[in-house]
């Protein structure tokens, strides 16, 4: 009896003993697998701050090694841990967003400019095929139109320029080293040709930013943005807004597979051109822009835009526009010089709160498709901006 006592009870030891062991190898498995994950996460979070620190619309003299030193912690991170990237402005499509080739691009920063010079302003895009496609589409333009002219680049934008220059290597310069670099290069004649929509608020700064440069070249001359003078309210149209709305439909129109927009009107398609949006005192050029559809007779055109500012361009207004006037199909399409992040994400995204899938969810319409292409890309647009630089060249 004793000994079969001292069995069990050894028996029960054995096992205890088991079973602590396996207990503790657990834990550490466990304690190890969170260590690593919040090692993951640290230095995810590490990426995520050197992204916010370069998404600034100021330049610094260490903007160059920040940008570099962001895009060499993303390049050490492991898949999984990019996943993890995020902070105020961070997020893996930072660097991980495939927008295209930068290589096709062409910067325009070089030197040995002389005494001519045309500077091509943007808003700038990080998207690379729509940098090409739209912006180096007018420079192009540009440039074949007046070879006795130096064409240059600047963007307005240095959060822009700092997500192109951190992530594919591309350098390109904002105004004021766009300003030094002709002063540095002896420029006696300046043209601004801003590739801007309107006169809204980027074009007023770039205006001030010139300025402050002014008495460095014996002449400084403006051409206007895309539609011109903007008019004192809705019913102000000009030949330029003429011109663009006419190019933008004849192009959507194209795109869409139909022989004209009145074969587009009897299938029942609307064309909704999306545009920005500003409480800038030029909004009224998108009102403008409306008018100018409905002189044309583009009953089946609705200009509408991000922001809603105008309040009737909102794309809950349009949704209704759109809806009353008895239309089921639905074409969506940038009213916008680059079809960058809105006409990617704004217009064309999968979220619940773009336009394609408000226009969708609102349950008034059998079909809706998406056209993602800037004004930039059309031979037409290129051609306005060639005007507008002849007109101040003319001068």
């Amino acid at each position: 009896m004793k000994k079969r006592l001292l069995t069990i009870l050894l028996a029960v030891s054995v096992i205890s003993t088991l079973t602590i062991a396996g207990c503790s190898g657990g834990n550490g498995e466990e304690k190890e697998e969170t260590k690593e994950t919040e090692d993951d996460q640290k230095a995810a979070n590490e990426v995520a701050d050197l992204i916010d620190s370069i998404y600034v619309q100021e330049r610094n003299d260490q903007t160059d090694e920040a940008c570099m030193a962001a895009k060499e912690a993303w390049d050490e991170l492991t898949d999984e841990q990019k996943e993890l990237v995020e902070g105020e402005n961070a997020d893996p499509d930072y660097f991980g967003k495939d927008t295209g080739d930068a290589s096709a691009d062409d910067s325009r920063n070089q030197d040995g400019i002389g005494e001519n010079e045309l500077l091509a302003v943007s808003f700038g895009t990080s998207y690379n095929d729509s940098r090409v496609e739209d912006i180096k589409g007018i420079e192009d333009a540009l440039q074949e139109a007046y070879p006795d002219w130096s064409v240059r680049r600047a963007f307005t934008s240095q959060i822009i320029i700092n997500h192109i220059q951190a992530r594919d290597g591309e350098c390109i310069d904002n105004m004021d080293q766009a300003l030094e670099r002709a002063v540095k290069n002896n420029v006696k004649n300046l043209i601004v040709q801003p590739t801007h929509l309107m006169h809204g608020a980027e074009y007023d700064e770039l205006v001030k930013a010139v300025e402050r440069y002014q008495d460095k070249f014996e002449s400084v001359k403006f051409s206007e943005p895309l539609l011109g003078e903007v008019g004192s309210d809705a019913s102000a149209i000009n030949p330029d807004k003429e011109a663009v709305a006419k190019a933008v439909t004849a192009q959507a129109v194209e795109t869409a597979g139909y022989d004209s927009l009145d074969a587009a009107k009897e299938d029942g398609t609307a064309f909704v051109f999306m545009g920005h949006g500003t409480s800038h005192t030029a909004k009224v050029s998108y009102s403008q822009m409306q008018t100018q559809m409905q002189v044309l007779g583009y009953d089946n055109v609705f200009i509408g835009t991000v922001e809603g500012e105008p309040e009737e361009t909102s794309c809950e207004a349009i949704i209704e526009a759109v809806k009353n006037a008895g239309y089921k199909k639905v074409i969506l399409r940038p009213l916008m010089v680059v079809a960058g992040d809105h006409a990617n994400n704004d217009m064309a995204g999968e979220d619940e709160d773009s336009w394609k899938s408000l226009f969708e969810n609102s349950g008034f319409f059998e079909q809706v498709d998406v056209q993602i292409a800037g004004l930039g890309g059309i031979e037409a647009i290129q051609q306005i901006y060639v005007d507008h630089t002849a007109a101040v060249i003319d001068k």
